[in-house]
Protein backbone atom coordinates (compact mmCIF):
# COMPACT_ATOMS: atom_id res chain seq x y z
CA UNK A 1 0.00 0.00 0.00
CA UNK A 2 2.96 2.51 0.59
CA UNK A 3 4.60 1.81 -2.63
CA UNK A 4 0.80 2.40 -4.76
CA UNK A 5 0.57 5.47 -2.55
CA UNK A 6 4.40 7.01 -3.85
CA UNK A 7 3.41 5.78 -7.23
CA UNK A 8 0.28 6.97 -7.53
CA UNK A 9 1.78 10.70 -5.52
CA UNK A 10 4.71 10.42 -8.27
CA UNK A 11 2.47 9.45 -11.54
CA UNK A 12 -0.47 11.59 -10.53
CA UNK A 13 0.56 13.99 -7.71
CA UNK A 14 -2.26 12.14 -5.75
CA UNK A 15 -3.03 8.58 -4.37
CA UNK A 16 -6.72 8.37 -3.50
CA UNK A 17 -7.79 5.52 -0.83
CA UNK A 18 -10.96 4.33 -0.10
CA UNK A 19 -11.35 2.80 3.41
CA UNK A 20 -14.18 -0.01 4.97
CA UNK A 21 -15.07 0.11 8.71
CA UNK A 22 -14.51 -2.54 11.10
CA UNK A 23 -11.83 -3.44 13.00
CA UNK A 24 -8.74 -4.23 10.74
CA UNK A 25 -8.04 -0.79 9.28
CA UNK A 26 -6.68 -0.29 13.18
CA UNK A 27 -3.71 -2.45 12.34
CA UNK A 28 -3.54 -1.49 8.58
CA UNK A 29 -2.62 2.09 9.55
CA UNK A 30 -0.38 0.93 12.54
CA UNK A 31 1.67 -0.67 9.69
CA UNK A 32 1.72 2.14 7.56
CA UNK A 33 2.48 4.75 10.52
CA UNK A 34 6.43 2.76 10.08
CA UNK A 35 6.50 3.06 5.93
CA UNK A 36 7.07 5.76 3.72
CA UNK A 37 3.74 7.42 2.75
CA UNK A 38 3.39 10.90 1.51
CA UNK A 39 0.14 11.71 3.51
CA UNK A 40 -0.16 15.14 2.54
CA UNK A 41 -1.13 13.98 -1.21
CA UNK A 42 -3.35 11.08 0.13
CA UNK A 43 -7.58 11.84 0.38
CA UNK A 44 -8.93 9.01 2.33
CA UNK A 45 -13.08 8.66 1.03
CA UNK A 46 -14.88 6.25 3.33
CA UNK A 47 -16.34 2.73 1.55
CA UNK A 48 -19.91 2.99 3.94
CA UNK A 49 -21.26 4.36 6.72
CA UNK A 50 -23.82 3.95 9.52
CA UNK A 51 -26.63 6.51 9.72
CA UNK A 52 -26.18 7.17 13.07
CA UNK A 53 -25.14 11.07 15.03
CA UNK A 54 -21.41 11.97 15.03
CA UNK A 55 -19.28 10.81 17.30
CA UNK A 56 -21.75 7.41 18.15
CA UNK A 57 -19.85 4.26 18.69
CA UNK A 58 -21.75 2.74 15.64
CA UNK A 59 -19.69 5.54 13.65
CA UNK A 60 -16.85 4.05 11.41
CA UNK A 61 -15.39 7.75 11.30
CA UNK A 62 -15.34 7.24 15.02
CA UNK A 63 -12.80 5.00 15.15
CA UNK A 64 -11.35 6.20 11.56
CA UNK A 65 -10.75 9.98 12.64
CA UNK A 66 -8.01 9.23 15.25
CA UNK A 67 -5.99 6.81 12.81
CA UNK A 68 -5.77 9.37 10.04
CA UNK A 69 -2.31 10.49 9.50
CA UNK A 70 -1.53 13.75 10.05
CA UNK A 71 -1.89 15.42 6.56
CA UNK A 72 -4.00 13.01 5.15
CA UNK A 73 -7.36 14.53 3.92
CA UNK A 74 -10.43 13.46 5.21
CA UNK A 75 -14.00 12.77 3.37
CA UNK A 76 -16.27 11.38 6.16
CA UNK A 77 -19.81 10.56 4.71
CA UNK A 78 -22.19 13.37 5.50
CA UNK A 79 -24.83 10.70 6.80
CA UNK A 80 -26.21 13.20 9.64
CA UNK A 81 -28.67 15.72 7.84
CA UNK A 82 -32.23 15.09 7.07
CA UNK A 83 -32.11 14.65 3.42
CA UNK A 84 -29.88 11.45 2.82
CA UNK A 85 -29.85 11.10 -0.79
CA UNK A 86 -28.97 14.95 -1.61
CA UNK A 87 -25.91 13.51 0.86
CA UNK A 88 -25.42 10.90 -1.05
CA UNK A 89 -25.07 12.75 -4.50
CA UNK A 90 -23.23 15.40 -2.71
CA UNK A 91 -20.76 12.80 -1.62
CA UNK A 92 -20.69 10.95 -4.76
CA UNK A 93 -19.81 14.09 -6.47
CA UNK A 94 -16.21 14.54 -4.07
CA UNK A 95 -15.34 10.97 -5.59
CA UNK A 96 -12.50 10.31 -7.73
CA UNK A 97 -13.15 9.24 -11.27
CA UNK A 98 -10.75 5.88 -10.55
CA UNK A 99 -9.56 5.28 -6.73
CA UNK A 100 -5.84 3.81 -6.54
CA UNK A 101 -6.90 1.27 -3.50
CA UNK A 102 -9.97 0.49 -2.22
CA UNK A 103 -10.08 -1.48 0.89
CA UNK A 104 -12.97 -3.90 1.72
CA UNK A 105 -13.60 -6.07 4.42
CA UNK A 106 -16.17 -9.42 4.96
CA UNK A 107 -19.00 -10.12 6.22
CA UNK A 108 -20.39 -13.18 7.93
CA UNK A 109 -22.92 -13.03 5.52
CA UNK A 110 -21.28 -12.28 2.56
CA UNK A 111 -21.66 -8.83 2.44
CA UNK A 112 -19.25 -6.30 1.94
CA UNK A 113 -19.00 -2.13 2.35
CA UNK A 114 -22.99 -1.90 2.95
CA UNK A 115 -23.64 -4.06 0.18
CA UNK A 116 -25.94 -6.55 2.05
CA UNK A 117 -27.60 -9.86 1.04
CA UNK A 118 -31.30 -9.22 -0.61
CA UNK A 119 -31.36 -5.21 -0.31
CA UNK A 120 -32.14 -3.14 -3.21
CA UNK A 121 -28.38 -1.28 -2.87
CA UNK A 122 -26.71 -4.33 -4.85
CA UNK A 123 -28.79 -3.25 -8.21
CA UNK A 124 -27.74 0.28 -8.24
CA UNK A 125 -26.28 1.10 -11.34
CA UNK A 126 -26.86 4.74 -12.17
CA UNK A 127 -25.53 6.11 -8.49
CA UNK A 128 -22.18 5.81 -6.97
CA UNK A 129 -23.30 6.15 -3.53
CA UNK A 130 -26.21 4.62 -2.35
CA UNK A 131 -28.62 3.88 0.65
CA UNK A 132 -29.85 0.85 2.01
CA UNK A 133 -33.07 -0.19 3.65
CA UNK A 134 -31.76 -0.61 7.84
CA UNK A 135 -29.42 -3.91 8.48
CA UNK A 136 -28.59 -5.02 11.70
CA UNK A 137 -30.20 -1.67 13.19
CA UNK A 138 -28.92 1.18 10.58
CA UNK A 139 -29.46 2.39 7.94
CA UNK A 140 -25.93 2.49 5.65
CA UNK A 141 -24.68 5.01 3.26
CA UNK A 142 -21.94 3.35 0.74
CA UNK A 143 -19.97 3.01 -2.38
CA UNK A 144 -21.78 1.42 -5.25
CA UNK A 145 -20.78 -1.55 -7.59
CA UNK A 146 -20.19 0.83 -10.16
CA UNK A 147 -17.41 2.75 -8.12
CA UNK A 148 -15.31 -0.59 -7.00
CA UNK A 149 -15.12 -1.97 -10.49
CA UNK A 150 -13.85 1.42 -11.81
CA UNK A 151 -10.96 1.13 -8.59
CA UNK A 152 -7.01 0.41 -9.79
CA UNK A 153 -7.03 -1.89 -7.00
CA UNK A 154 -8.94 -4.08 -4.36
CA UNK A 155 -7.63 -5.02 -1.59
CA UNK A 156 -9.37 -7.73 0.44
CA UNK A 157 -8.81 -7.84 4.64
CA UNK A 158 -10.58 -10.77 5.92
CA UNK A 159 -10.10 -11.73 9.44
CA UNK A 160 -11.73 -14.17 11.57
CA UNK A 161 -13.21 -18.03 11.99
CA UNK A 162 -16.68 -16.55 11.42
CA UNK A 163 -15.51 -14.97 7.79
CA UNK A 164 -14.30 -18.62 6.85
CA UNK A 165 -17.27 -20.03 5.37
CA UNK A 166 -17.69 -17.15 2.97
CA UNK A 167 -14.28 -16.79 2.00
CA UNK A 168 -13.66 -19.45 -0.56
CA UNK A 169 -16.81 -18.00 -2.32
CA UNK A 170 -15.63 -14.60 -2.56
CA UNK A 171 -12.31 -16.17 -4.33
CA UNK A 172 -14.17 -18.13 -6.50
CA UNK A 173 -16.17 -14.38 -7.34
CA UNK A 174 -19.09 -16.57 -6.50
CA UNK A 175 -22.00 -14.02 -7.74
CA UNK A 176 -24.57 -15.56 -5.10
CA UNK A 177 -23.43 -13.22 -2.07
CA UNK A 178 -22.85 -9.42 -2.74
CA UNK A 179 -18.86 -9.75 -1.81
CA UNK A 180 -17.98 -12.16 -5.03
CA UNK A 181 -19.70 -8.87 -7.62
CA UNK A 182 -17.28 -7.18 -6.92
CA UNK A 183 -15.57 -6.59 -10.59
CA UNK A 184 -12.41 -4.79 -9.59
CA UNK A 185 -9.39 -5.28 -12.64
CA UNK A 186 -6.84 -5.96 -9.49
CA UNK A 187 -7.85 -7.39 -6.60
CA UNK A 188 -5.81 -8.90 -3.47
CA UNK A 189 -6.80 -10.75 -0.50
CA UNK A 190 -5.03 -10.94 2.50
CA UNK A 191 -7.06 -13.53 5.15
CA UNK A 192 -5.54 -14.50 8.63
CA UNK A 193 -5.12 -18.25 9.54
CA UNK A 194 -8.69 -18.08 11.44
CA UNK A 195 -10.32 -17.12 8.09
CA UNK A 196 -8.78 -19.43 5.75
CA UNK A 197 -9.42 -22.59 7.52
CA UNK A 198 -11.80 -23.74 4.70
CA UNK A 199 -8.94 -22.64 1.77
CA UNK A 200 -6.30 -25.05 2.98
CA UNK A 201 -2.78 -23.94 2.77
Amino acid sequence: MAAAAREAVADRGTFTFAVSGGRTPWAMFEALAREDVPWDHVGIWQVDERVAPYGDSDRNLTSLEPLAPPGVTLYPMPVEGPDLDAAAERYAASLPLAFDLVHLGLGDDGHTASLIPDDAVLDVADRDVALTAEYRGRRRMTLTYPVLARARRVLWLVTGADKAPMLPRLLRADPSIPAGRVRAPEQLVVADAAAATETGP
